[in-house]
């Protein structure tokens, strides 16, 4: 190992950088060694980060099913509030005819 690999091996990467690591190799179709020289890791490290978090490590499918709540929950919070701005109407609209 040079004193090189032995200096990247010893820095610590936040998780989010691992991950976007990871996605332009998987999603970008980038070569490791290519991205990993980029980023001044190792391959090993990108392998590893691979395993992870790459498309079929059970955390990105964690974070796809979390994705994929939070659309649903966004469409849902729409709807809520459209059918309470024309509730609002209605009430609006009603109080102004009992008078």
């Amino acid at each position: 190992m040079t004193n090189k690999e032995v200096l990247m091996n010893s820095k610590r990467y936040p998780e989010e950088f691992k991950i976007e690591a990871v996605k332009q190799v998987t999603e970008k179709g980038h070569s490791v060694a290519d991205v990993a020289n980029r980023l001044g890791t190792t391959t090993h490290s990108l392998y590893a980060w691979i395993k992870r978090y790459g498309p079929d490590s059970s955390q990105y499918q964690a974070q796809s099913d979390e994705s994929a709540e939070i659309r649903r929950l966004k469409k849902e919070l729409q709807r809520v509030t459209e059918e309470r701005d024309i509730l609002k109407k209605a009430a609006v609209y009603f109080a102004s005819q009992s008078d």
